[in-house]
């Protein structure tokens, strides 16, 4: 059986160049000098300009570029059934099963490797620039595709996305860059098979795999067509294709106007679908800039606003977060990449930063230099994968990086401080100077995780909780390092799972698994937030209060009510960080520091704190009994994905969690995480109890107060009192009182079900200053009581009222 291609691995292979179109409201009369001015402008954008091919990082690109094309021109070897003979498309038995795929993929491939060639026949500095050889070549495998498998006529089997994108994709840009040498008969040929798999009803309803990244996708195939074969109602269809791509939706795949990115109904997609969309539609914008069919629609103002709105909370040094890139996290080093490199979070964040450059010429003047400038600082913190040396990265995007990086008029700006809920994808991101941290979650309309095509397929827990952190200088490949492969699946940081026995892809593909709970959500000032997990575990009895709450330079974590009947073992893992291959950090528990050897492990009987040189500190307020395990772990990428290497890798973990013991009823826990604190400030932070309050930790209700910050945050499962609020009903609330004498009070509906909320804090309040519509009513004095009206249409958005305290 052929393994399988991934979309990932299309991408990937075509360099990066996955894009679309945009949209206006009316077809154009063209001349063909227009279409030329089209092909040549599409020439440029994939090709890249403004760059010296002699000069770094470019000469050695360009120099890899026709080392590649060499290799693939000289294995050319046309037969029936394929144009490689590595890469066999003919499907002996053709359906829409994993081998189909494969063979589908094949075809795909080979029209990516026909693009390599061209583009090393159009690009200078490659050593085959305008090679009549290589010319040839390339009208020879663009033939013997057309005849042998991809023309009208041909019946599709295998991954629809090969036919109706990869492939097409490809073949149009090969096109462009060999339009020249190319006659009228074969090009229309080529537009033929074009038509017969991306016929114009593609696009006609925004559904199945019709929408998001994929209908940008879609949409640029027919501007393409249209641009190739000098067809003024095709870029107009594709153009018009993307209405539905700008809105705001409030369900399905799409941005949400909370700055959630979904794809597969049920997927947080931003690091990958979402990386599709933005790069697609600069392109095209760029493409019909000043054209007849200039993208004019005015929602694409969403999609600029969408760049600090949706991309930016993600964005962290130049990677992208790995809780928004779904089955993306398994595609690290794949069978089938010729050049074998290990994908990871910031070869994924890379290409968004040069989408932003390139969106950014769209935009106004003021936005793009602010988009300039965030991406210079991201580029400039990316110490651990440096952008410019990224060696996947497309030459176009390479020159976009690099044009920032060279331009004295732009100064870099540090990573913006604040918390970011996103309540449409369970997803949370938390910034402060020094650190980032990212929450994902599930419930009925996010999934636990997603798998399909063979990947991810232990992925299982990512949504149970599972919290990242990076430091600003420090562990910034904590999940870029063979991570993924050689994590335990059953201790990811943060989460709290049954260690029952899960098969691979577990709860079946393209997310179909989803938790039936509704309480999942929080509610944020800006600054800090208390965020709240009702956990049910996949495939399991497990249930479990989570707790969050986010502030200066801790998380606070609390867990209640977990309960369980697998027969199986449940854990919370406090953490599970990366040491790398030699995996030496200093570990220090109490003032003790502890063993290097491996394998290594404890039961820490009332541990106060912990320490990870390196990392960050840990802290168990009334001390804790914790389980500590230093330990070498293996793995390849082939175990959790299909199409992955079977190469064995082997990375040393230090992990720190709470064993529940098997079949626990009502356990609880605690800890405070204290990302890049050194061992004197973690037992300084154990040592002071009056820091931190916990007002409850219960299944009922979860709440701390930090005096000295003005913080009180409190998820009430259930309505209730918990130190000086009360709730009538479920909700979470965080209040800030600041040092001016006024106070924040955050209030949310997770649940997105109550038609009323009357909130009481009994604190003196002399008045109200600002509030939400919602608010119906609020009485002040003593004490402050809040009515809140209809909260079920805010999509679990936080409510903000500012009062003046008394």
């Amino acid at each position: 059986m052929t393994t399988p291609w991934s979309r990932r691995g299309f991408l990937a292979a075509c360099s990066g160049t996955a894009v679309a179109l945009g949209i206006g409201t009316r077809a154009s009369a063209a001349t063909p000098d227009e279409f030329a001015t089209l092909r040549a402008r599409w020439r440029t954008l994939i090709l890249g300009e403004g760059f010296d091919p002699a000069a770094a990082p470019f000469a050695s690109r360009l120099a890899d570029l026709g080392g590649t094309a060499r290799r693939y021109r000289a294995a050319m070897a046309p037969a029936a059934g394929s144009l490689w003979p590595d890469l066999v498309y003919a499907d002996p038995d053709p359906d829409t099963d994993q081998e189909s795929y494969g063979y589908s993929g094949n075809m795909n491939a080979s029209y990516t490797r026909l693009s390599t060639l061209a583009q090393a026949h159009a690009q200078p500095g490659t050593g085959l620039t305008g090679d009549a050889d290589l010319r040839d070549a390339i009208l020879t495998g663009l033939d013997h595709l057309h005849d042998d498998v991809y023309h009208a006529g041909q019946a599709p089997y295998g991954n629809w996305y090969s036919w109706q994108i990869g492939a097409p994709q490809a073949l149009l840009d090969v096109c462009v860059l060999m339009y020249d040498a190319l006659s009228a008969t074969r090009i229309a040929g080529y537009l033929a098979a074009v038509d017969h798999f991306v016929p114009d009803t593609a696009v006609a309803s925004y559904s199945g795999t019709s929408t998001g990244a994929n209908r940008v996708d879609l949409c640029r195939v027919l501007a393409l067509r249209g641009v190739v074969g000098a067809s003024p109602a095709k870029v107009a269809l594709a153009r018009d294709a993307l209405s539905p791509v700008f809105p705001y939706v409030t369900s399905g795949d799409g941005l949400y106007a909370d700055g959630s990115f979904v794809q597969h109904t049920s997927v947080p997609y931003t690091g990958s679908y979402g990386s599709v969309l933005l790069g697609g539609l600069g392109l095209l914008f760029a493409l019909l800039a000043d054209s007849g069919w200039a993208v004019t629609d005015p929602d694409r103002q969403i999609v600029f606003d969408a760049v600090e709105h949706s991309w930016a909370p993600f964005l962290y040094n130049g990677l992208v977060m790995d809780g928004v890139a779904g089955r993306a996290i398994s595609r690290g080093l794949m069978v089938a990449d010729p050049n074998q490199i290990e994908q990871d979070d910031h070869l994924r964040g890379h290409p968004i930063l040069a989408s932003i450059v390139l969106l950014g010429q769209g935009a106004s003047s003021t936005a793009n230099g602010r988009w300039r400038a965030l991406v210079k600082g991201w580029m400039d913190r990316d110490y651990y994968s440096p952008p410019l040396a990224d060696p996947v990265l497309s030459l176009p995007h390479l020159a976009r990086l690099k044009g920032v990086q060279d331009d004295g008029s732009v100064t870099a700006v540090a990573e913006p401080a604040g918390h970011r809920l996103f309540p449409s994808m369970a997803r949370a991101t938390h910034r402060r100077p020094g650190w980032a941290a990212a929450l994902s979650m599930a419930d009925r309309r996010i999934t636990y995780y997603e798998t399909g095509n063979g990947e991810n397929l232990r992925g299982w827990h990512t949504g149970s909780g599972m919290l990242y952190w990076w430091g600003d200088s420090f562990a910034n490949g904590q999940y870029s390092d063979a991570f993924w492969p050689t994590v335990d699946p059953y201790r990811l940081p943060g989460t709290t799972v049954s260690r029952k026995v899960l098969a691979d892809a577990a709860g079946g593909d393209w997310g179909a698994a989803k938790p039936d709970v509704n309480w999942v959500g929080g509610a944020t000032d800006g600054e800090r937030a208390a965020v709240g997990q009702y956990l049910k575990g996949l495939r399991s009895t497990l249930v479990a209060k989570k707790s969050w709450f986010f502030l200066d330079d801790t998380v606070v974590c609390l867990g209640a009510g977990i309960t369980c009947t697998d027969g199986a073992a449940v854990e919370t893992t406090v953490d599970n960080r990366n040491l790398g291959a030699t995996g030496n950090a200093p570990f220090t528990v109490d003032g003790t520091v502890e063993p290097a050897a491996l394998p290594w492990s404890a039961a820490l009987t009332g541990a106060q704190w912990a320490h990870l040189g390196g990392h960050g500190g840990y802290v168990f307020p009334g001390g804790a009994h914790v389980r500590a395990l230093r330990e070498a772990r293996d793995g390849s990428w082939s175990t959790i994905n299909t199409g992955g290497a079977t190469t064995v890798v082997n990375r040393t973990y230090l992990t720190l969690y709470v064993d529940h013991g098997t079949d626990p009823v009502d356990a609880s826990y605690a800890y405070l995480l204290l990302p890049g604190a050194t061992a004197a400030r973690t037992r300084a932070r154990a040592a002071n109890a009056q820091w931190l309050t916990v007002l409850a930790n219960s299944p009922s209700q979860q709440g701390v107060s930090v005096r000295s910050l003005g913080f009180t945050g409190v998820n009430f499962w259930f309505g209730g009192t918990v130190g000086t609020l009360t709730a009538s009903d479920p909700c979470c609330v965080m209040i800030s009182e600041r040092g001016d004498g006024t106070a924040v009070i955050a209030v949310s509906d997770p649940m997105r079900m109550r038609t009323a909320l009357t909130l009481t804090w009994r604190r003196a309040v002399a008045e109200v200053t600002s509030a939400p519509a919602t608010l119906a009513s609020a009485a002040t004095g003593t004490a402050l009581s809040l009515v809140f009206g209809d909260l079920t249409g805010t999509a679990g958005v936080t409510q903000r009222v500012t009062v003046r305290l008394r």
